[in-house]
């Protein structure tokens, strides 16, 4: 049996996909998850194979959760459920450890296809994504988020999303020191200069919602 985890805040997409999945033989639900403090704790109290997860949760983001269970879980795979479309988030998740990254709005067969590729070990890249990094392959220009490293997306969004850098360091367990380097980094790498600045980019990129 191939046992799959759903983490995501919504109850009713939790139960979308599961009813979707529930005909395919050989799958198992072992758990739910509704933020990720929840997916990090079923993930140590059950065995599970694939995670089937959204980025935006509730306290730790998906971001955290793929970060947190990429150290942990060497051979668990990590199949990303978003409702942001594939020019935003994709290659970035997929170079911080996601396994494959799949829209929300994906057809049964696609769902499938992509838990059932993920789980033999493979990426799972959907025709969309294939062609991002294709374009990236051959030169073509990627925008600069898609080049941070797993921790620095993880405050960046959190920046983004106005919270302050105390806060930021309590919830990833760093330094507030740590964290200002973070920061520093960001604002150069992005070429901004601002807190403020930080989150119109990510608004004008999609990557957090209004």
């Amino acid at each position: 049996m191939l046992r799959i985890a759903i983490v995501d805040d919504h109850q009713i997409v939790r139960a979308g996909f599961r009813e979707m999945l529930a005909d395919e033989l050989g799958f198992e639900f072992p758990f739910e998850a509704a933020s990720g403090e929840e997916a990090l704790q079923g993930l140590r109290q059950h065995e599970t194979d694939v995670l089937l997860l959204d980025l935006s949760l509730p306290g730790q983001s998906g971001v955290d959760v793929l970060r947190a269970a990429r150290q942990r879980y060497d051979a668990l795979r990590i199949l990303v459920l978003s409702g942001f479309p594939e020019d935003r988030y994709a290659l970035a998740m997929i170079r911080n450890g996601a396994d494959g990254y799949l829209c929300k709005d994906c057809t049964r067969e696609e769902l499938i296809n992509a838990i059932r590729t993920v789980a033999q070990g493979r990426r799972y890249l959907s025709p969309r994504t294939a062609e991002l990094l294709a374009q990236e392959l051959t030169g073509g220009a990627s925008a600069p988020h898609e080049k941070l490293s797993d921790r620095e997306l993880q405050v960046f969004l959190r920046l983004a999303r106005g919270e302050s850098v105390s806060d930021i360091a309590a919830v990833l367990n760093l330094s507030v020191k740590t964290v200002s380097t973070y920061r520093s980094r960001l604002l150069e790498k992005l070429d901004v200069s601002s807190n403020a600045e930080l989150a119109t980019y990510a608004l004008r990129h999609g990557l957090i919602l209004e």
